[in-house]
């Protein structure tokens, strides 16, 4: 009988041991996410005061960060193109980081630095001297579309900037050399203008077809920008640096949170996957879906085809999960309960802030109702 009750002793601790690992393992994937959406959210709110940083892309590209999206900047001989202004609150930080990437730049080499030519008096300075005149302002700024923290910061960014002219453009209109030129789809124009805000935040070049390009190269480079009808909103646009390889996404992306769906505005969820996958086609990896083109989000870290496609393949089961649940008869409430995003919700979810999952899942479910196809 020992043997048999050492056995049974032996298989008890075991049992034990399982089921005290199993409740360690529950807590763990249940209190991850809290702890994950909760990091979040501190950090979103952190946004409001926290410095804006700059980060490198590649070649003339930079990624702005914290002030409320990530703002895509071209730095050059030129001067600045950016994509998205911010949030409004963001916006004096928004500039001196853009001086601060300009000054050091500069500093360090950006700008040409040329000696002065060898021999003639003894007095001539031997040290390096930079010839060139300080960096030119920002001159373009393209809105991806119509949400507050894209076009927030136009008015008071536009102002600080510049549209050069010439001839007899500067003759008969007066203030066209003041601030400058905001770029976007129509549809972001008249949501602006449905929602009253001030003159100088609405564009002031606008375009309706299918895609738009920068007249001239800036930077060194071909600057392309495509509109995806029904995405976020009826007025979407993601934007293409050609030589540097860069696509600024906007809010299709968000690297950190479910997509922000403004179906009163137009958006909808096919029209997110549409915008992804039409990114997808433009973006080309260096290995394995890894590096090459890289991807800018509107929220979260620097992204490459890879994430885009995790991002699409996401949205996509969600979408045919809700679309399930419409299809059996199932009522908003109800597809609430079932958690479509459940997967998903310890890295891209969150019960509090300006969007949440269930925000997220209510503009599924409506888009899919009022926009099924």
């Amino acid at each position: 009988m020992a043997p048999t009750t050492t056995r049974r002793k032996t298989r008890h601790r075991a049992a034990a041991c399982a089921a005290t690992a199993t409740a360690c393992l529950a807590a763990t994937v249940w209190s991850t996410p809290a702890s994950a959406q909760t990091q979040r959210a501190a950090a979103r709110a952190a946004e409001a005061t926290a410095e804006v940083h700059w980060w490198p892309v590649r070649k003339n590209i930079w990624m702005l960060v914290g002030a409320g999206t990530n703002i895509t900047a071209s730095v050059g001989p030129d001067g600045v193109m950016l994509v998205n202004s911010g949030n409004a609150q963001s916006t004096p930080r928004v500039l001196a980081a853009v001086q601060d990437l300009q000054a050091q730049l500069n500093a360090f080499g950006f700008l040409d630095v040329l000696t002065p030519a060898r021999g003639g008096a003894e007095t001539r300075s031997r040290f390096p001297v930079n010839t060139h005149a300080p960096p030119k302002p920002i001159r373009y700024i393209i809105d991806t579309n119509s949400l507050p923290p894209s076009v927030g910061g136009n008015e008071k960014i536009a102002a600080a900037g510049t549209t050069y002219t010439g001839g007899n453009v500067a003759g008969t209109i007066a203030d066209s050399s003041n601030g400058a030129a905001v770029l976007a789809h129509e549809n972001v124009l008249n949501r602006m203008q449905a929602r009253g805000m001030p003159f100088e935040a609405l564009p002031t070049e606008t375009y309706f077809t299918a895609d738009y390009k920068i007249s001239t190269f800036f930077n060194d480079e071909g600057v392309q920008i495509i509109h995806i009808p029904n995405a976020v909103t009826d007025g979407d646009s993601f934007v293409y640096f050609r030589s540097a390889d860069v696509i600024a996404a906007g809010d299709v992306l968000n690297l950190d949170t479910f997509p922000i769906i403004d179906v009163d505005s137009g958006g909808s969820i096919n029209g997110v996957l549409a915008a992804l996958n039409t990114i997808l086609k433009l973006a080309i990896p260096e290995f394995r879906t890894e590096g090459g083109t890289m991807i800018v989000p509107a929220h979260g870290r620097l992204g490459d085809s890879a994430d885009v496609g995790y991002y699409r393949d996401m949205l996509t089961i969600i979408r045919d999960q809700t679309k399930a649940l419409i299809d059996q008869g199932l009522t908003l409430q109800q597809v609430l309960e079932k958690r479509p995003t459940f997967g998903y919700e310890g890295r891209f979810g969150t019960k509090t802030g300006p969007w949440t999952t269930d925000m997220f899942i209510t503009a599924v479910y409506r888009s899919l109702k009022e926009h099924p196809k």
